[in-house]
């Protein structure tokens, strides 16, 4: 599968957090299975260690940081272009919150698959590595989202890059769960 493009073509896109099977975000994911604008294509992890961090109010944030972290878990679906753009409009890439790039993943006893992946944005992403005390995760569980809070929970008169910045600049850490 590649592009969803004039022919109909899906793009494969790797979930490892919120919007993942039994997590918050996933809603858009059945939202867009019933509309026939995802496929769920199974269990993947990254071929590559990247660094899976836990930013303001628990919300996970892959870093394209390859050979740093663990090799992260997560599901793998292909999706129309509208889906893709849900997903981006979501993920704020247009936004500068986080940045949608190519990932090499692999599932048991299958071939490699080519997806993208929603990173940080890295403008902010080497911060965020350094706030979690240069430590990843394999998987965003739910012991990792204990303590998330939802979007519309949030103050609303910040921006998400205004509550990562705060985030960053604050002098606890809240990257691990107790």
């Amino acid at each position: 599968m590649v592009d969803d493009d004039e022919k109909g073509r899906r793009r494969r896109v790797f979930t490892y957090g919120t919007l993942k099977r039994g997590f918050w975000n996933h809603s858009l994911m059945q939202e867009l299975m019933r509309s026939g604008d995802a496929v769920f294509l199974g269990n993947y992890r990254s071929e590559e260690k990247y660094p899976l961090v836990c930013g303001p109010y628990r919300v996970p944030f892959l870093l394209n940081m390859p050979g740093l972290g663990q090799r992260v878990m997560g599901e793998l679906y292909a999706v129309s272009s509208h889906g893709l753009a849900r997903m981006d409009e979501l993920e704020g890439t247009s936004r500068g919150h986080y940045e949608r790039l190519p990932i090499k993943l692999e599932a048991e006893e299958e071939e490699a698959a080519a997806a993208n992946a929603y990173f940080a944005h890295s403008s902010y992403a080497m911060e965020l590595w350094i706030k979690n005390g240069k430590m990843g995760l394999s998987t965003y569980s739910d012991k990792e989202a204990r303590g998330y809070v939802k979007r519309q929970d949030r103050p609303q008169h910040l921006t998400f890059l205004d509550h990562i910045h705060l985030f960053l600049s604050s002098s606890s850490s809240s990257s691990s769960s107790s």
